[in-house]
């Protein structure tokens, strides 16, 4: 179901994809190019072996992003491809690195990385290996999917600025989180819920975490609903709490925030028991999918906190 993202930031963990990049940018990572980098025009061209892929590209990918494309040099079929490969790398500058495997001189790796198809490309970023596409695709359509892939990261297929040019250093993008976002816009939730559940294990405050894994939530509540409808059903249906707070889902998906949380505000002063701590606890999961200075949110509490007592 299509949904109206116009209040900025609203659900930027997992619905807002344009909110959430603006999230990714803000914290992007930008670093120097590699330390040695080859000449202008010529791209470094990485070539692991099952014995030094783990030196070679998922170590170095702590410094600089990495492409890794895992192939059969040989087979005409694939040479065009690789030759746009070489393109993109050399115009990066070195703000990316290309890693090309010969996975018929490396079955082992060929293994390891479960490959299906020849090429498939792979980013390795902050010491993690994450699938991009499999099979060679035109140059205009590789140089799409790694724009997309870098304007995550924060990283530009240009060459980076010259020295003395660099803005302030900043933080990397967590490979989850890029994970995660790049699933929903494949529309895979179950990846996504995944990705963020990994970022949430290891560091269990994550704020944009816990906001992408309730986003996720929300859309799968949503998922089918048909909003004209549960709208017309819940004025029917005050005291109703299963209408009511699908209703909120709705209005909240829609980016109308605050008529969900009043709403939902509304059903607690009605309700009583089981039904009023349902109530309150789904008005709760909806504020897990903003931050948590979000003006809307701190207003909503205290408008719940009066409700409740």
């Amino acid at each position: 179901m299509a949904a109206d993202f116009s209040r900025p930031g609203s659900l930027y963990g997992a619905v807002d994809l344009g909110a959430r990049k603006q999230a990714l940018e803000a914290q992007a990572r930008r670093e120097a190019a590699a330390k040695n980098p080859a000449p202008p025009g010529t791209p470094e061209l990485i070539e692991p072996t099952a014995a030094t892929f783990t030196a070679d590209v998922v170590e170095r990918s702590m410094s600089v992003p990495i492409i890794v494309e895992a192939t059969v040099p040989r087979a005409e079929q694939v040479q065009q491809f690789s030759l746009a490969m070489e393109k993109l790398a050399a115009e990066a500058g070195g703000s990316w690195l290309l890693a090309r495997v010969d996975v018929e001189a490396n079955p082992e790796l060929a293994q390891a990385l479960r490959m299906r198809a020849v090429p498939t490309v792979y980013l390795a970023v902050q010491g993690q290996l994450m699938p991009l596409f499999e099979g060679p695709l035109p140059e205009a359509q590789l140089r799409q999917a790694l724009t997309q892939v870098f304007e995550q990261l924060g990283v530009e297929l240009g060459a980076p600025a010259a020295p003395g040019e660099e803005g302030p250093a900043e933080p990397p993008v967590d490979p989850d989180l890029l994970a995660a976002d790049m699933a929903i816009e494949d529309g895979d939730l179950d990846a996504a819920e995944a990705a963020f559940g990994r970022l949430l294990a290891r560091s269990p405050g994550d704020e944009e975490a816990k906001i992408g894994l309730a986003g996720v939530g929300l859309v799968r509540r949503t998922t089918g609903l048909n909003p004209s409808e549960v709208l017309r059903r819940a004025a029917d249906a005050p005291a109703d709490v299963k209408t009511q707070t699908q209703a909120a889902d709705v209005e909240m998906l829609a980016g109308d925030v605050d008529a969900a949380f009043s709403r939902l505000i509304a059903l607690v002063r009605r309700t009583a028991g089981e039904d009023r701590d349902k109530t309150r606890l789904h008005l709760l999961g909806l504020f897990d999918t903003l931050p948590a200075d979000d003006p809307a949110v701190a207003k909503a509490r205290r408008g719940l906190a009066s409700a409740l007592f």
